[in-house]
C-alpha cells in the first residue's frame, strides 16, 4: 500500500509522480489539468483546494489522492456515460470503495443526482467522489470537464471512476460532515426537475422563488433540504437572478419533493463548520469539501482540522450532496 498522503503539488512534481506509476485521483485548473502526462489517474476540473497549510485558490497547483493499492489486487479505472452509469456499484469490488469524479451541469451529473439512490448495489458497496466545477470567474466562459488519465481526451459529460479493492481485513469507511437540517418553515415543490427554476409550489401555491426568497429576506448560504427517510439532502443556491426571475443551483431539484429551507444554526458559519470537522476522524484517505463552505466559512488560508482535498461543485458519498464535507479513512479489522 501507497504510503503517500493527499497533497498539492507543482505540474512538474505531479508529472513525476505520475510517470513513476503511482495511481491517483487528481484535481486541477483546467489548463493544468490538460498539460499533464498519461498515467494510471483520474482528474477532474477545479482551481480550489484545501491543503496542509490552508484553504487556496491557485490555477497553477495539483491536487492529488493516491490510491492504494495492495499485492494482487489492482485498483481499476473506467468511465461512464448516461447510458452505463447505473452499472457504477455493479462493477465496484466486493470489498472496496470506488472513487467518483463527475463534471457539474452536465447530463451525467443530473442523472446521478437523480437516480443513483436506485443503482443496483448502491449503499451495498461505498462510493465517494466529487463535482468538478470551474473557476468562478470562469461562469459562462469555461464548462467544467474531467479526464481519464490514460488519454488526452477531457471530457464533458462522463464520469470517470478508479474501483479500489480492499483486503478482506480492510474496509472503507465513509463520514458526511453536514450542517443543516430543514428549517421550520413553508414547504417548496418544484414542477420540473432541473438545475434552474423561475417557479415553485410554496405551501402548494405557485410562486415565483427569487422573489419568494426577496419577499422572507432568506440567507441565500442556507441551503434547500430535503429528507429522504431520515437523510437530509442539500440543494445549494448558486444564483437568484430577480431581473429575470430565476434561481440557480449547484445541484438538481426535482419534481413532487418536499423541500424545506434550512434552519439557521447558533454562532458564526466559520465556527459551527470547524466545530463539525474536529470531530473527524485521523487522516483522510480521501476528502472533498464544498465550495460554498469554503467561501463562507472564508477558508483562504484556514485549515480544517487534519482534512485537505479538492473544494468542489458537488460531493459524493454513496449520492449526490451539496454543501457536505465528505471523508473516507481505511480501517483495518
Amino acid at each position: 500500500m501507497s504510503s503517500l498522503q493527499q497533497m498539492l503539488l507543482t505540474p512538474e512534481k505531479a508529472s513525476e509522480l505520475i510517470q513513476s506509476g503511482v495511481m491517483l485521483a487528481v484535481a486541477a485548473d483546467e489548463d493544468v489539468l490538460a498539460s499533464l502526462p498519461c498515467g494510471n489517474w483520474v482528474g477532474g476540473t477545479i482551481p480550489y483546494f484545501m491543503g496542509k497549510n490552508g484553504g487556496v485558490t491557485t490555477r497553477g497547483l495539483v491536487f492529488v489522492t493516491p490510491i492504494p493499492k495492495y499485492i494482487e489486487l489492482t485498483p481499476r479505472i473506467t468511465y461512464y456515460d448516461t447510458a452505463s452509469l447505473s452499472q457504477v456499484c455493479v462493477e465496484a469490488p466486493q470489498n472496496g470503495f470506488s472513487l467518483i469524479i463527475l463534471p457539474a451541469f452536465s447530463e451525467v451529473h443530473l442523472d446521478y443526482a437523480h437516480h443513483a439512490a436506485m443503482y443496483d448495489d448502491m449503499f451495498m458497496k461505498p462510493v465517494v467522489g466529487w463535482i468538478s466545477g470551474i473557476h468562478l470567474d470562469d461562469m459562462g466562459k469555461r464548462s467544467p470537464k474531467v479526464r481519464d488519465g490514460r488519454n488526452t481526451k477531457m471530457l464533458e459529460n462522463a464520469a470517470v471512476v478508479i474501483h479500489v479493492p480492499l483486503p478482506d481485513n480492510i474496509s472503507a469507511n465513509v463520514n458526511i460532515v453536514n450542517l443543516f437540517r430543514p428549517g421550520t418553515g413553508d414547504v417548496l415543490e418544484f414542477e420540473t426537475s432541473g438545475f434552474e427554476v423561475s417557479q415553485c409550489l410554496v405551501n402548494g401555491k405557485p410562486t415565483s422563488l427569487a422573489q419568494y426568497l426577496k419577499s422572507i429576506g432568506h440567507d441565500t448560504r442556507l441551503p434547500l433540504v430535503a429528507d429522504y427517510s431520515g437523510a437530509f439532502i442539500n440543494v445549494s443556491l448558486k444564483a437568484v437572478d430577480q431581473a429575470h426571475d430565476r434561481v440557480e443551483f449547484y445541484g438538481p431539484v426535482f419534481q413532487h419533493v418536499h423541500y424545506k429551507l434550512a434552519g439557521a444554526f447558533p454562532g458564526s458559519y466559520e465556527t459551527a463548520f470547524m466545530q463539525e470537522a474536529a470531530q473527524l476522524p485521523g487522516q483522510a484517505n480521501f476528502s472533498c469539501n464544498c465550495i460554498l463552505n469554503y467561501l463562507y466559512s472564508e477558508l483562504e488560508g484556514k485549515r480544517t482540522g487534519n482534512v485537505t482535498g479538492p473544494m468542489t461543485f458537488g460531493e459524493v458519498a454513496y449520492v449526490l450532496l451539496n454543501q457536505t464535507m465528505v471523508h473516507l479513512t481505511l480501517e483495518t479489522h
